[in-house]
């Protein structure tokens, strides 16, 4: 599956399409200023070392897609590892419209069962991700950022009768 569209309450549609090299620095501003809107407790969130990381490693090996906007251009970014979201960020100004729905929904289409990780003090990503049927499956401790909890969500494949 290459591409899936989204009408939202008469917004333009949203594509959801292929991460491409071209898309970098407009995946970069979305994930910067997103990530330091939902994690306020990272040092050096969005920028410097993180950006770097994001750059040089995460838009490499991870299987990257876009959610992309007629006018506004890539409002959103679905990071898979596997079967993991290894990453969903939805620009600031783009969220509540159903674009992080629209990015799940497009994981499952690719793997049916997936799971995450998200940190505990993150609570409007836990609402939303319980929103959309996943249930937590266990914690850990992220030695990287000073030994935050981390929960790990679980979404079971469903099938339809």
């Amino acid at each position: 599956m290459d591409t899936q569209h989204s009408s939202i309450g008469g917004a333009p549609k949203a594509v959801v399409r292929r991460y491409r090299p071209s898309d970098e620095d407009q995946v970069i501003d979305v994930w910067a200023r997103a990530a330091q809107a939902a994690h306020p407790f990272l040092d050096g969130e969005g920028r410097g070392a993180r950006e770097r990381k994001m750059r040089e490693v995460y838009l490499v090996q991870a299987d990257n897609w876009v959610a992309e906007v007629p006018g506004e251009g890539v409002v959103g970014l679905l990071g898979m590892l596997g079967v993991e979201i290894g990453g969903l960020f939805v620009a600031p100004e783009a969220q509540g419209r159903g674009i992080g729905r629209l990015l799940v929904e497009h994981a499952v289409a690719l793997h049916g069962e997936v799971t995450l990780e998200v940190y505990e003090r993150n609570l409007s990503a836990r609402h939303f991700y319980e929103l959309m049927g996943f249930r937590e499956t266990g914690r850990r401790a992220d030695e990287e950022n000073g030994g935050l909890v981390l929960i790990a969500l679980h979404r079971p494949h469903r099938t339809t009768c």
